[in-house]
C-alpha cells in the first residue's frame, strides 16, 4: 500500500511510458488485439472481476500490453469519506492486472445519507464538484485517504459538465493546481472534457491548460461526442471532432504526455474508423512542436511549479499538515451536493443560483442514461414492454433516485409496473411477472420499495 504523499511522487518519476492506447470494451475486444500500434488499453474498473477476466483482457496482458483500471465509482469530490470496500476492490483489480498506476474523477456520484439526514441517493454519472475551498478540503483529504489505501499511483480526471455551481471560487486550472500540489497526485486530462466545458460552460481551453500543472499528467483522454442546440454531450458515441484534436494539440505544446487514450463507448465503429482516429491522435502527438523547457529558477537546476520530486512531494506533506476539512465543511459541501442531486434525480425545485433550463438538460441526460444502462443490464425488460419500455422508464424514474445499482433498478421498476397494473397486454404482463418472480427470491428485506414487492407478490399469490 502507499505510504502517503512522497511515495506517490517517488513511483510517480518512475511511471512508464504509455504511449498510445484504447479504452477496452468488450464489443470491440476482438478488434482490440488486432488493433495496430496500441501500446495499453484502460478498462472500467467496476467492469471486471479480479478472479474473473475475460479471456481477450488476459490474452493482452500475457501478451505484454499494459492494462489500467479506470474506477467510475468512488466519488472522490463527494462530501463523505471513500468507501474502504470500493477502494479495496480498486486496489485488488489493480495488482490482478499489474497495472503501473489507477485513475479515478474528480466527481461526485452520489449524496445524501448521515451527512444531510436525508435518503441516500446515486447519480448513475459524474457530477462536477464546485470549485471552492470547501470542496477542495474534502477533495484532497478524500485522495490522500485513496492514496494510501492502493499499492499504485493514483491519476484523478476532470470531467465535462453541464452545470455551473454559484459562488465558485477558482478556476478549474486553478482548482487542480492546488490539489496537485497539496496531494502529490498526478492528473488524467481529458481534452475532450475541456472542449465540452467550453461550449457548455465557456471556460476556454487554453487558459485551463496554462493554469493546469502540466508536468503532473499521467496519461490524457480523448473522447467524440456532438452539439445540439448549444450544448455539448460527452458521448463517447460519435468520432473524435477537429476541436477535440485542437486541444490535444494545444497540450502537446506544453509537454509531451506519457500516454494518450481513444474512449469509444457506445456504437462502435467498424476496427478501420477506430484504427482512423488513433492515427489521427498520433499524428497530433507527432506534428506537436517542441516542448519548451523548464523554467529555470537563478543560475540552478531547471525547475516548474509542478515538478514530481521528493522535494515536492514534502512541501505538499507540509502543506496538508495543516489543512484537513472540517466537519462543518463536509456537511456544508453534503448539503449543496445533496440538493443539487435532488433536483436532477428527485424533481425538486433547483437550488438557488443554478441555472434551471441547464439542470433540465441535465436531469434529462441522466434519466436517458439511466434507461439505456437498465436496457443493457437486463435486456428482458425492453423485449417484453416494446416500444412501452422507454417512456414508461421515464415516467418512473422522474421522481424515484436511483439506489443501490442499476440491477436493483431493474428490479424496482418492475414492481412499480406490475404493482400500477402494467402492462396491460396479458401475455406481456405474465413474462414480466416470471421475470420479477425469478429473480425476487423468496423474501425481500424491509424497506418502502420491498414493502410495494410484498404487496405486489400477494396480489399475484391472491390471482
Amino acid at each position: 500500500m502507499s505510504t502517503g504523499t512522497t511515495g506517490v511522487h517517488e513511483r510517480g518519476e518512475n511511471m512508464e511510458h504509455l504511449g498510445t492506447g484504447i479504452g477496452w470494451r468488450p464489443e470491440i475486444a476482438d478488434e482490440t488485439a488486432e488493433l495496430p500500434g496500441v501500446d495499453w488499453v484502460e478498462v472500467v474498473a467496476e467492469n471486471i472481476c479480479p478472479g474473473h477476466l475475460p479471456p481477450a483482457l488476459q490474452a493482452l496482458r500475457e501478451r505484454g500490453t499494459t492494462v489500467v483500471p479506470h474506477g467510475v465509482s468512488l466519488g472522490l469530490g463527494g462530501a463523505e469519506r471513500p468507501d474502504p470496500g470500493r477502494l479495496a476492490a480498486l486496489a485488488e483489480r489493480a495488482e490482478a492486472l499489474r497495472a503501473p498506476l489507477v485513475t479515478e474523477h474528480i466527481a461526485f456520484v452520489r449524496a445524501g445519507g448521515p451527512l444531510t439526514a436525508s435518503p441516500a441517493m446515486e447519480a448513475g454519472h459524474l457530477l462536477p464538484v464546485p470549485r471552492t475551498r470547501d470542496a477542495l478540503d474534502v477533495l484532497c483529504e478524500n485522495v490522500r485517504i485513496a492514496q494510501d489505501a492502493l499499492p499504485v499511483p493514483l491519476a484523478v480526471e476532470n470531467i465535462a459538465a453541464l452545470v455551473n455551481w454559484p459562488g465558485e471560487e477558482m478556476t478549474e486550472g486553478q482548482f487542480l493546481a492546488q490539489l496537485v500540489e497539496r496531494t502529490g497526485v498526478r492528473l488524467l486530462i481529458d481534452v475532450a472534457n475541456l472542449h465540452t466545458n467550453h461550449v457548455n460552460r465557456n471556460e476556454d481551453p487554453a487558459t485551463a491548460l496554462d493554469e493546469l500543472p502540466v508536468e503532473a499528467i499521467a496519461y490524457v483522454h480523448v473522447a467524440g461526442g456532438i452539439e445540439r442546440d448549444g450544448v455539448w454531450h460527452d458521448t463517447h458515441a460519435h468520432p473524435v471532432t477537429r476541436p477535440v484534436l485542437d486541444v490535444l494539440a494545444a497540450l502537446c505544446a506544453r509537454v509531451t504526455p506519457p500516454g494518450v487514450l481513444l474512449e469509444r463507448d457506445e456504437d462502435f465503429p467498424a476496427s478501420g474508423e477506430l484504427a482512423a482516429e488513433l492515427d489521427a491522435i498520433r499524428t497530433v502527438l507527432k506534428e506537436a512542436p517542441p516542448v519548451p523547457a523548464p523554467r529555470r529558477t537563478g543560475g540552478g537546476p531547471a525547475a516548474t511549479t509542478t515538478t514530481i520530486s521528493t522535494a515536492t512531494a514534502a512541501t505538499a506533506t507540509a502543506t496538508t499538515a495543516t489543512v484537513t476539512p472540517t466537519t462543518a465543511a463536509r456537511q456544508r459541501l453534503a448539503v449543496g451536493q445533496t440538493a443539487l442531486l435532488s433536483a436532477l434525480v428527485a424533481g425538486t425545485p433547483a437550488p438557488e443560483g443554478f441555472d434551471r433550463r441547464r439542470l433540465l438538460v441535465q436531469s434529462r441526460a441522466l434519466a436517458a442514461k439511466r434507461a439505456s444502462v437498465v436496457a443493457k443490464i437486463a435486456p428482458e425488460l425492453p423485449d417484453i414492454l416494446g416500444e412501452d419500455y422507454r417512456p414508461g422508464f421515464l415516467a418512473y424514474a422522474r421522481h424515484r433516485p436511483l439506489h443501490n445499482g442499476y440491477r436493483q433498478d431493474a428490479m424496482d421498476f418492475a414492481v412499480h409496473l406490475l404493482a400500477d397494473g402494467r402492462p396491460t397486454d396479458p401475455d406481456a404482463r405474465r413474462r414480466l411477472t416470471q421475470w420479477w418472480r425469478e429473480r425476487a427470491g423468496s423474501k425481500p428485506p424491509g424497506g418502502p420499495v420491498n414493502r410495494l414487492a410484498r404487496a405486489v407478490r400477494h396480489a399475484l399469490h391472491r390471482r
